[in-house]
């Protein structure tokens, strides 16, 4: 068992993040387990509060993952908390999905599809053409719905309000490496009639991604090799563009952080047999 004393000198737990739970959310949920656990078994310790909870208990993660993404979340508790700026410092991992011929205001399955584009063209040799100019040192501009601060604002408080005069300055990021693992093509023969008939309100995509993706768009898996601050959704607008095209984001998972694998994570019901082991 993971001692109170081992707890608070400090250790990292890998966390395996489910889709539609915020980080926070999981963060949330290790520390009533924690609180719990260690309440019971320890409640005769100098340290453990009257109330079955802990006196101090710190906890915090490195690196947040939006709602729709899954996969390596970085949950550090006690001391290791310190360390949650060297670890988000560190480089990620990420899989998933583009879906092509389409936009979001968000870049992913938050919002709705607002617009259609034309696709027919995008083949995997003109993706494997394009995909150099994202890879080095680039710049990039984050999403208008992400925690980007403009002048002490988060940015999504910005796109809440549909203000057109706020921006976000473009900033260096790091791609190691841009692969595209697998590519379906759409249904040409169905462009026409979806631009004609289609009502955005009825595509409304939050609930189940994977299916209510539009069915007649093309799709590209792919693996992103990149640095501290890189937003694949932004990844996903740009690839659109450089396309001549749009593109979204239908799936993410992080992979890795660093020297942690989401293959040594733990699921949040794993937690409490982790601790207590």
């Amino acid at each position: 068992m993971v001692t109170v004393e081992q707890l608070q000198a400090g250790i990292v737990l890998p966390i395996d993040k489910p889709r539609q739970w915020t980080s926070f959310q999981a963060v949330n949920k290790i520390k009533a387990v924690v609180r719990n656990t260690y309440g019971q078994r320890d409640a005769s310790n100098a340290k453990a509060a009257p109330n079955g909870g802990l006196k101090k208990f710190k906890i915090g993660h490195a690196g947040t993952l939006d709602p729709l993404a899954t996969g390596l979340l970085l949950v550090c508790l006690g001391k290791a908390t310190k360390t949650i700026p060297t670890l988000q410092d560190g480089d990620k991992v990420y899989t998933g999905t583009f879906v092509l011929g389409a936009t979001t205001p968000c870049y992913d399955l938050e919002r709705p599809v607002d617009h259609y584009y034309p696709y027919e063209h995008i083949t995997p040799e003109l993706l494997q053409q394009t995909l150099p100019q994202f890879t080095g040192t680039i710049m990039q501009v984050p999403p208008m719905f992400s925690a980007v601060k403009i002048s002490g604002q988060r940015a999504y408080e910005y796109a809440r309000l549909d203000d057109p005069s706020v921006t976000i300055q473009p900033k260096p990021v790091n791609i190691y490496s841009f692969e595209i693992t697998d590519f379906r093509p759409g249904t040409a023969a169905e462009y026409d009639d979806v631009i004609e008939n289609v009502d955005v309100k009825a595509h409304h995509l939050y609930d189940n991604p994977l299916g209510t993706v539009p069915p007649h768009l093309p799709q590209a898996d792919f693996r992103i090799h990149c640095g501290k601050g890189t937003y694949i959704r932004s990844i996903a607008r740009d690839l659109g563009l450089a396309l001549g095209s749009g593109a979204f984001l239908s799936a993410l998972r992080r992979e890795q952080i660093g020297s942690y694998s989401v293959a040594d994570a733990l699921r949040l019901d794993e937690v409490e047999a982790y601790l207590t082991r």
